[in-house]
């Protein structure tokens, strides 16, 4: 079995793999478990061979999916592993640039929001404001 993050000096190699129609995520031997994790919290499915003692671990977009799904799901993985601090490489035939820009503005806006529904911090004013007469 041929692990192409591991040829290409990457954390993730996203690919269709040959003779199938399957989008596999290669991980590098030794990929942290934080990275294999992520990959499942993305909607990727865990494989190791061999099943003992995992030696080869990848991940694959789930097959009940259809194939327009299944490219969906490999592309919107894509921001979520670059901002985690991950080096990405997804073959063209998978990486679609619409849907990754559209996974890109939803992360975006979803890491945006919880800081502006934090209230601003009171400031102390640098002048008493005049008391308000009523008249």
């Amino acid at each position: 079995m041929a692990n192409l993050a591991d040829e290409y000096g990457t954390d993730v190699e996203i690919y269709i793999k040959a003779l199938t129609t399957t989008i596999h995520a290669d991980t590098p031997t030794g990929a942290p478990a934080g990275l294999h994790d992520l990959l499942e919290q993305l909607g990727l499915e865990r494989h190791a061979y061999p099943t003992s003692e995992p030696l080869y671990i990848w991940h694959t977009v789930p097959d009940h999916l259809g194939a327009e799904e299944q490219k969906r799901l490999a592309n919107r993985a894509i921001p979520a592993l670059l901002l985690a601090g991950y080096t990405v490489n997804c073959d063209p035939e998978v990486f679609d640039e619409a849907l990754y820009q559209q996974a890109g503005h939803r992360l975006r806006a979803r890491t945006a929001r919880p800081a502006q529904q934090q209230p601003a911090p009171a400031r102390s004013p640098s002048r008493s404001a005049p008391a308000r007469r009523t008249p």
